[in-house]
């Protein structure tokens, strides 16, 4: 469903405008006005044809009336979220390029000029940096403690780490970008975590970004606080850097696990003493729970790399695109028989034994890891037969494409 829109003064369809600043807004009757003062000012003083959208996500403090009377274009976005307001708004925006920045006058758009010379320059992406590593400023009491020295430096350090993207604030709600980059996007998330994916999205397109400081003023709102809550919007932004990079989520936790198994099978098996202590059967347990458990996140991992790929979220992996699924059968089929032929040995002592009590300690020395192999197995053949789905739902788009 698309949102309605109302027309603000002096805003009619403008087929050759450049630059469109969106804001969303949600009870920002204190500061909304005073931010699209801010932002048609520096429009008028860059010489630029351009607008400014307010993204309204349901206020009721009559953000709406001030925003049109004010000048600017109104988007009425029905669906709640920081996100869903800003991807309405720039639906609805006409500029080639697009700066987006909060309504609660935290942000001075009087900087969009910088933000539009280096869009001119061919960056498909201009990143607004608060944080003096950038060269950014943070004036007292406008950044919460906790956000300022752990969760900003800590989710960006992350997102260069994990994803490389040269980014210093990547929390940052200012920033600008072109139409093209944000249509080839195809952005999903409708709360905080807009702003983050955007990031990680560029990256993987290979986006061409470039970060200029800011300055960050405290909230000028007095009829409420943020919207942004601490540990709901952190755990989110952690969730999407998971999904967005399953070596990290599964592949690296998985080969920690199953380098555990083999370092334990290595030392239970020829019964090695470690300070003392004999390692023994009950090693043998634990090793091979760490082993199914590592090889269960591999497999978790390359069919999250193949989902997100065929969804479009990453590139195709070639490596995953050309494994089949007669061959995931097939290696799986060997482990089981490995598994199978470990407990038939101890089968036939017990069938020696006439049925009847065996050394334990010897015999499962067979059956633990013959169970565990039987286990990784059929995990194998399951998880490739599942896969095999995953690639016949992009099989079956293209077709209908």
């Amino acid at each position: 469903m698309k949102p309605s829109m109302e027309q603000g003064k002096g805003h009619p369809y403008m087929e050759h405008c450049e630059l469109s600043v969106v804001m969303p807004c949600l009870d920002e009757a204190d500061t909304v006005g005073i931010c699209i003062a801010k932002a048609l000012q520096a429009i008028s003083d860059a010489g630029v044809l351009g607008e400014v959208i307010v993204a309204d996500n349901g206020s009721r403090d009559g953000s709406q009336r001030i925003a049109v009377e004010a000048g600017a274009r109104l988007v009425d976005v029905h669906e709640r979220g920081y996100g869903a307001a800003l991807m309405s708004g720039i639906e609805a925006s006409h500029g080639k390029f697009i700066i987006i920045g909060d309504a609660d006058d935290s942000y001075d758009f009087s900087d969009v000029p910088k933000f539009l010379e280096a869009l001119r320059n061919k960056f498909d992406l201009v990143q607004g940096c608060r944080l003096p590593r950038g060269g950014g400023c943070i004036k007292p009491n406008a950044m919460p403690i906790l956000h300022r020295w752990v969760g900003n430096p800590f989710l960006s350090w992350l997102v260069r780490v994990m994803f490389h993207v040269p980014i210093s604030d990547v929390y940052c709600g200012m920033r600008g970008f072109t139409r093209q980059l944000f249509d080839r996007l195809d952005l999903r998330c409708s709360g905080m975590e807009f702003a983050t994916e955007m990031i990680i999205k560029a990256g993987r397109v290979n986006a061409l970004m470039t970060e200029v400081p800011i300055t960050l003023y405290p909230d000028g709102r007095r009829a409420h606080g943020p919207h942004l809550r601490t540990l709901r919007d952190g755990w989110r932004t952690l969730r999407l850097f998971l999904v967005y990079n399953p070596r990290w989520t599964f592949f690296y936790p998985g080969l920690v696990l199953i380098a555990i198994s083999v370092i334990g099978y290595a030392l239970a098996l020829p019964q090695i003493r470690v300070f003392g202590a004999a390692l023994d059967v009950h090693t043998l347990l634990v090793a091979s729970l760490a082993g199914l458990l590592g090889w269960q996140c591999v497999m978790l991992a390359a069919l999250a790399r193949i989902f997100a790929g065929r969804e479009g979220l990453m590139s195709l992996n070639p490596k995953l695109e050309r494994v089949t699924v007669e061959q995931g059968i097939l290696f799986g089929g060997i482990a089981i028989a490995l598994g199978v032929v470990l407990i038939a040995a101890v089968v036939i002592q017990w069938w020696q034994a006439s049925f009847g009590s065996l050394d334990y300690p010897q015999t499962m020395r067979l059956v633990v890891p013959g169970v565990m192999l039987f286990a990784l197995g059929f995990q194998t053949m399951m998880a490739s037969m599942l896969a095999s789905v995953l690639k016949m739902h992009r099989s079956y788009s293209n077709r209908k494409a």
